[in-house]
């Protein structure tokens, strides 16, 4: 098939301020403990999908966008929607069901959607941010952009994952695919249901491909910039598996009896926060005590916006509802 005409290409994102993206990380994680603390005391309504331990690749992938680009996301989102830069207040009254939520409180944590910073959505069906993001690159083959779909590991045995990767590399459409695995597609372990692993699938399609290690930030972005430039100048579609992990539990109700017996720990010795701030002192010359003050200024941000949010109205009701009830 012809390739496309050439199209606008959209300008990269600016260099990066390190110290930043690390408050935003960790933003990220002091807002999905508040989520946690919230849902169990019954003030988040519906589940939650919490994305402890996978602050680096939401952060990485996000900050490497430019203004054209879109982003689509799974229901472990949060992490991407606060990386994208909408509001974390927005967020968290949305959770709460409040008018001031990022959707008016009507979409709840697993259905976020936020056009103005360049989130397509985040999608409750499993491969669904792979179709969104397949769609919209279309339409970013004529205007200029990329689109980039994050989804887990267990979206590559769903029938979106072939589907998309072999439409869009027909069609060599700007899309960067990033498979975040972390190790569990809800309670099973990837390997047991993945055969062959996940990377041989899109490279047997001839699509570009790469591992990176999820859990630090700075290899997620080299990765993530060199996938982009890929897309940006045409020449077809990107896949990039991030190996990261879950410290939470997958959501409500998830006992968390299936990890091996020092797996956990094994993992929490690569914490994205720990090797960020690891990195920051030895390569970029922060001092330990300003980390500490950026952490306690996040942890005064995050109670502040949790007083402000609970203090946040409730939707009025809708009376379309009732009209289309036939009341």
């Amino acid at each position: 098939m012809a390739r496309p005409v050439p199209r606008a290409v959209s300008e990269p994102a600016a260099a990066p301020d390190w110290l930043e993206l690390y408050r935003q990380m960790v933003l990220i994680r002091r807002f999905e403990e508040a989520v946690h603390r919230l849902f169990l005391r019954g003030e988040v309504y519906g589940s939650t999908h919490l994305c402890n331990g996978q602050e680096a690749v939401s952060v990485g992938v996000a900050s490497c966008l430019g203004p054209d680009d879109l982003l689509a996301a799974t229901y472990r989102g949060h992490g991407h929607v606060i990386a994208l830069g909408s509001s974390a207040h927005g967020l968290l009254a949305e959770l709460l069901g409040r008018a001031t939520g990022t959707c008016g409180g009507r979409a709840g944590s697993m259905n976020v959607v936020d056009l103005e910073h360049r989130l397509i959505g985040c999608f409750g069906i499993v491969g669904g941010s792979l179709a969104a993001a397949t769609g919209a690159a279309l339409a970013l083959r004529r205007r200029g952009g990329v689109a980039v779909a994050c989804f887990g590991d267990g979206a590559a045995n769903q029938a979106y994952f072939h589907e998309c990767l072999n439409f869009a590399k027909t069609l060599s459409a700007p899309v960067v695919y990033v498979c975040e695995n972390n190790g569990y597609g809800e309670y099973t372990p990837t390997e047991a249901v993945t055969p062959g692993g996940i990377l041989p699938r899109p490279e047997a399609m001839g699509i570009d491909s790469c591992q990176v290690d999820g859990q630090d930030m700075w290899a997620v972005r080299e990765t993530m910039e060199r996938a982009l430039s890929t897309a940006r100048a045409g020449d077809g579609p990107v896949f990039v598996e991030a190996l990261t992990y879950r410290f939470a539990d997958h959501g409500r109700g998830d006992p968390v009896q299936y990890r091996p017996e020092g797996e956990m720990e094994r993992w929490r010795a690569r914490d994205p926060l720990t090797v960020a701030r690891d990195r920051l002192i030895a390569e970029h010359g922060v001092a330990l005590a300003q980390l500490d003050e950026l952490d306690e200024r996040v942890e005064r941000e995050i109670d502040e916006m949790e007083r402000a949010a609970l203090a946040d109205p409730f939707p009025e009701p809708d009376d379309s509802t009732r009209e289309f009830a036939g009341g």
